[in-house]
């Protein structure tokens, strides 16, 4: 059994193609399209798979898009851990305009889950969390799935595993809103952290104030924050740090967000300082905005940059 469990309740078949130009109500002729599973676990799953490390991806398939992502996903050698979702899983677009350069990203919904689906997935990640390891929850949950499921989560499996929490809008409100005992790290993107801040956070020293306010709070042992192109802020019980992205090539910035995850917890698991899985989750950040569409970051251009992601106090 790994030592990495990802979770992803509202995974997604990725599609990603290219065309000349966008212009509304014609036909666009597109090229052949690239099919990826995606969602946020899987994407972790794929990223510590292609830099070196080995996880377990616990996901909710449904219909014959959740046996293309299992199919898929079993090609990208990463270990599964399935369970049955209502209706068919969903499907992602990602379509790169020729002339400019510009990424239009269409996400659908998935399926409405119920009372039964929930209890069973609540079931399944205690079940399969590692003992003395690490589970990362990441991504959209379905609807139908109240907010405060995250919470419930983290109850479960706080006393089995070290917990990761990655994700947005009410879910990550309600996480945010009062202390959550045994969470081990909650990341959002800049954008989720001036929300939840009432205004914005221009400067590294404004985030980093943020995210020390929410693990005084409780909320959860460390708080990271990316900062785009600017790179990431981590604040802990002992210390605040940021870590600056090298200078690269901007491709496709889909994935960025998982490798970082992925990099991050992966260091973690082999004993690195936080301050250093911080770095390494940098550079696999970084490495990502370099691949094409969903390819998320490869292994020696993350190894190739952690050196150039310098990490500073704050």
């Amino acid at each position: 059994m790994t030592r990495i469990l990802t979770v992803t309740l509202n995974p997604t078949l990725d599609v990603s193609t290219h065309t000349t130009e966008i212009v509304a109500g014609m036909k666009l002729r597109c090229a052949p399209p690239r099919l990826d599973p995606g969602g946020g676990g899987i994407n972790v799953s794929r990223a510590i798979r292609k830099l070196g490390g080995d996880s377990t991806a616990l996901v909710a398939l449904g219909g014959a898009t959740g046996r293309r992502l299992a199919e898929l996903l079993e090609q990208d050698g990463v270990a599964l851990a399935t369970f049955s979702a209502p209706g068919e899983s969903r499907e992602n677009l990602a379509v790169t305009e020729e002339t400019t350069g510009r990424q239009f990203r269409f996400v659908l919904p998935g399926q409405d889950w119920d009372a039964r689906t929930t209890a069973r997935a609540l079931e399944l990640i205690r079940h399969h969390a590692p003992h003395d390891g690490q589970v990362v929850i990441s991504g959209s949950l379905p609807p139908g799935v109240a907010p405060d499921f995250l919470r419930q989560a983290v109850a479960e499996v706080a006393p089995i595993a070290a917990v990761l929490i990655d994700t947005s809008g009410a879910p990550l409100a309600d996480l945010a809103g009062a202390p959550v005992p045994g969470l081990t790290t909650l990341r959002m993107d800049s954008d989720e952290a001036e929300d939840l801040a009432g205004g914005p956070l221009p400067e590294r020293s404004h985030t980093a104030d943020f995210a020390a306010g929410l693990v005084a709070r409780g909320v959860a042992e460390s708080v990271i924050v990316a900062r785009g192109a600017d790179g990431s802020v981590l604040a802990t019980r002992h210390g605040r740090w940021h870590s600056a992205p090298p200078r690269v090539a901007v491709v496709s910035p889909v994935g960025a967000g998982d490798s970082f995850v992925a990099a991050h917890v992966l260091a973690i698991e082999r004993g690195k300082a936080p301050q250093v899985a911080l770095a390494f989750g940098t550079a696999a950040a970084a490495a990502a905005v370099m691949t094409d569409a969903t390819e998320l970051c490869r292994r020696e251009d993350a190894e190739r940059l952690v050196a150039s992601c310098v990490t500073t106090a704050i």
